[in-house]
């Protein structure tokens, strides 16, 4: 069985049928599927979206639970999934699989892999996330040793990729359920990193991943985590701040080599440059900064406060 975990909060009708549309469309794949949709207090509800709606090639099951964002949704969907499961696949509620999305993570993983990604389009792009991001060769990487084309070995270190520029997409995910039914999505880093360290976590714990060189994944219009948070704004603040502690984190979690530290730190100067000049910007245009947002900042990074000099000459230097 093929467990999806779809995290649902919407405001707009017909998004989750569209998801649900492109699981049903589904070819080439003999495992049953379940899907587990969690309404994380959807102000559009999950029985509103899926009333009337014709049953489709696979069992589904809603939970309904107190807003937490998408990790904490993913997590109680991971807690749903059934005995028995195979894989598990990840959807969001606004994005649509294209149809033989399962049919070549099924055959990657049914090879021995643990771990599966695919290129996607990425809001309103007509250009795949890999080309776009120029991170991932598919070239590079040997083709696997079966009928459908474009499947491939990462033959690269797959945790030193996440760090510096991930190329996973979360819709496009299906993984070995089995070996990993531990792992979960830490919920402290919404806004930046959750899904990141997930899958380093899993790379840590040894999985061999795969992926397809085709589009696996059509990102639609629907609610974002991330919708507000220009330059200049608590809402840049906040994700700024948030990826700081996910940066943090990593080498908190796990062991680097010196190359990946010295990268972490240029990160982390980059992002106290950031919140600091957007900070700056909002004290000058008179948009006042919750006293809570800085005292997270200087407890999470007690160097921020010490470089607003610095960081102040630097901006005057470039100006000169």
């Amino acid at each position: 069985m093929i467990c999806v975990v779809i995290p649902y909060f919407q405001s707009q009708a017909g998004v989750l049928r569209r998801a649900l549309a492109s699981i049903a469309a589904q070819r080439g794949c003999a495992l049953p599927v379940h899907v587990v949709v969690i309404d994380d207090s959807s102000p559009l509800p999950a029985a509103v979206e899926l009333a009337g709606l014709a049953p489709g090639p696979y069992t589904i099951e809603v939970i309904l639970q107190a807003n937490g964002g998408p990790g904490a949704a993913r997590n109680r969907g991971l807690e749903a999934v059934p005995s028995g499961t195979r894989y598990v696949a990840f959807l969001d509620s606004d994005d649509e699989w294209v149809v033989d999305h399962l049919a070549r993570a099924v055959a990657a993983l049914d090879l021995g892999y643990d771990f599966f990604f695919a290129d996607l389009y990425q809001l309103d792009q007509k250009v795949g996330a890999f080309a776009r991001g120029g991170r991932i060769h598919p070239p590079d990487h040997p083709t696997l040793d079966c009928a459908i084309p474009d499947l491939h070995n990462y033959s690269g270190d797959m945790f030193d990729q996440i760090l510096r520029g991930n190329v996973i997409g979360t819709p496009t995910v299906v993984y070995r359920q089995a070996a990993y039914s531990d792992v979960r999505f830490l919920v402290e880093f919404t806004s930046a990193g959750e899904d990141y360290l997930f899958w380093m976590t899993l790379v840590a714990k040894g999985a061999r991943v795969a992926f397809s060189a085709r589009i696996g994944a059509i990102c639609g219009h629907g609610v974002n985590v991330y919708a507000g948070a220009q330059w200049g704004s608590e809402q840049h603040l906040r994700r700024v701040q948030c990826e700081l502690r996910y940066r943090k984190t990593i080498g908190q979690l796990f062991p680097l080599n010196v190359s990946q530290r010295q990268f972490v730190a240029v990160r982390l100067s980059e992002l106290r440059d950031q919140f600091i000049l957007s900070a700056v910007h909002m004290l000058r245009h008179r948009i006042a900064i919750p006293a809570r947002l800085l005292r997270d900042q200087l407890w999470i990074d007690p160097l921020t406060l010490p470089l607003v000099p610095w960081v102040a000459i630097k901006r005057a230097l470039k100006r000169t």
